[in-house]
């Protein structure tokens, strides 16, 4: 009997990713309550689950005493108690075994439903460890399934399943079971109950990630990333820059003949990368941050709600600095932190014609105001008729 049970035992914590001492110790506290609620006015329980040793037994702990016990719950007779341990002497201790076909119904269903409470609670803090040590960061997995309904693909990472929900995955990207990709770790759903993976493959920290596991000067902290936009499945920028004057940060970014941005273009399902030169002054920042356009003049805004600039650009770059539908400038403005407002030579040439004229405009008009005051007061000075100067 023993031997079955330790048996039953070793696989369901290899089932469970559990030791079998710590399994074990689940199912004591649920036998433990089982043989409570059948005896509830017994003080000592006692249940022992021993894998190394297989010792299994459980019963009722009660007083051995000289006399007739006056609580026969927690009290054993001498004479009694020898038979049951020939060893049994007054004052001592005397295990009342209990077998559990003794156990009614109700008990061990609530003997069930404890162990199975134990087991949940032990794999969910034992995923939240698991998961823990992933948290932001870049992780390698297997597709197993795309649901064809909701288009999530089930990945396997560590033995456990881990949904890539449609809207994180990359804009047409297409995923095949067996596929190894590489997502990012978002954070934890659902901590309290049965707690998952959120991971991603559109946010904007997978490719600073993509780029530590490829470039070795980033990993080693040489070379920092100083920001990043996406797109996702479009165009990324990032920023970065050199602790080391002898490190090219671009360059290293790149790597020999375009190494190391490729492996994370492909990583990426060919997204287009720029990698930009940052700068502590925001003028210079912002003009590197609209590459490949080419940048006249940078404006800064002074006493804006939030931080903003005026940028101008050639006539031909004006489309290439704003990008297809915009993308260049919003991924130069979440790079940068400005609201951008970009216009050609020729339209800041006309702005400032216009600027220009309406000073002259308001200077003529002060100019009219005074004459009108001028001839008021020369017309209060001339004698009305009838009236003489004294």
């Amino acid at each position: 009997m023993n031997g079955e049970f330790f048996e039953a035992l070793k696989l369901m914590g290899q089932e469970n990713g559990m030791e079998p001492d710590a399994l074990a110790e689940i199912i004591k506290q649920g036998v433990a309550k089982a043989i409570k609620r059948d005896n509830p006015n017994c003080e000592n329980i006692r249940v022992e689950i021993n894998p190394e040793t297989g010792v299994f037994e459980m019963g009722v702990l009660k007083v051995v005493v000289d006399d007739e016990p006056l609580d026969e719950y927690n009290e054993i007779n001498i004479d009694e108690a020898r038979t049951i341990d020939p060893n049994a002497r007054v004052g001592g201790m005397c295990l009342i075994e209990v077998s559990p076909a003794t156990f009614g119904r109700v008990a061990v269903q609530n003997a069930k439903q404890q162990i199975k409470h134990e087991l949940k609670n032990h794999e969910r803090e034992r995923l939240i460890e698991q998961f823990n040590d992933k948290l932001y960061e870049c992780v390698t997995a297997k597709v197993e399934r795309i649901e064809a309904r909701t288009g999530n693909a089930v990945l396997s990472l560590d033995k456990s399943e881990v949904y890539l929900v449609r809207q994180e995955q990359i804009p047409g990207e297409i995923l095949r079971p067996g596929d190894m990709i590489k997502v990012y770790v978002v954070g934890i759903a659902n901590p309290e109950k049965k707690p998952a993976l959120k991971i991603s493959r559109t946010h904007k920290d997978l490719v600073k990630r993509l780029f530590e596991n490829e470039v070795p000067e980033i990993a080693e902290g040489v070379v920092e990333v100083m920001g990043i936009s996406r797109v996702a499945g479009s165009r990324s920028k990032l920023a970065v820059r050199s602790k080391d004057k002898n490190v090219d940060a671009i360059g290293a970014c790149i790597g020999p003949k375009k190494s190391r941005i490729s492996a994370v273009v492909n990583e990426l399902c060919g997204e287009k990368i720029d990698i930009i030169p940052y700068s502590e002054d925001p003028a210079e920042y912002i003009a590197r941050a609209l590459a490949p356009a080419q940048v006249i003049d940078v404006e800064l805004i002074e006493g804006s709600e939030v931080p903003a600039c005026r940028v101008i650009v050639p006539a031909n770059q004006l489309s290439l600095a704003i990008g297809n539908r915009g993308q260049n400038a919003r991924l130069a403005a979440g790079l940068t932190g400005y609201k951008i407002d970009i216009i050609s030579d020729a339209q800041a040439k006309e702005l400032e014609e216009a600027a220009e004229a309406e000073q002259e405009e308001k200077a003529l008009e002060g100019e009219n105001e005074v004459s009108e005051l001028e001839l008021a007061d020369a017309l209060e000075e001339v004698p009305a008729e009838g009236e003489s100067e004294v």
